[in-house]
């Protein structure tokens, strides 16, 4: 994950916010070791606990994000546009030189080669998240 991915509670919470007055059932649920390896796999994949998993996918509509998946998509799209950003300001920078000297310095040659591949590898990758953002 990228250094500069949003911090907080909403982003790095494993277990699952509290709630008044608490929560009031509880169930026991029985695995194999092969099991209880996959749901600590997938758990520790998203980032969560394995409760926190068995709940969001039991509750989550068939075939539906949970919400930990969305949280996940979230940072990546935060991540995706921060580099953007960055990227779009380097390129300014080099189109303020560029307009200075009345065309592309030798040493910016390399930079802006470099820029508008990271700029392409950027979009292109906001494109496949929102791809995988799960249609209305």
């Amino acid at each position: 994950m990228d250094d500069q991915a949003p911090r907080g509670r909403f982003f790095d919470r494993r277990r699952r916010a509290n709630v008044e007055g608490g929560r009031q059932h509880r169930h026991e649920v029985k695995v194999t070791p092969e099991e209880e390896g996959a749901l600590l796999r997938k758990a520790n994949a998203k980032g969560i606990t394995i409760p926190r998993l068995l709940v969001e996918s039991a509750l989550a509509e068939d075939g539906a994000e949970i919400p930990s998946d969305r949280r996940s998509l979230l940072v990546d799209m935060f991540a995706a546009h921060r580099t953007l950003a960055s990227l779009g300001n380097n390129l300014n920078q080099i189109a303020k030189a560029t307009n200075a000297e009345g065309s592309v310095p030798p040493e910016l040659r390399e930079p802006l080669r470099h820029t508008l591949d990271a700029v392409r590898a950027a979009a292109l990758a906001m494109y496949e998240a929102i791809d995988e953002m799960p249609k209305p």
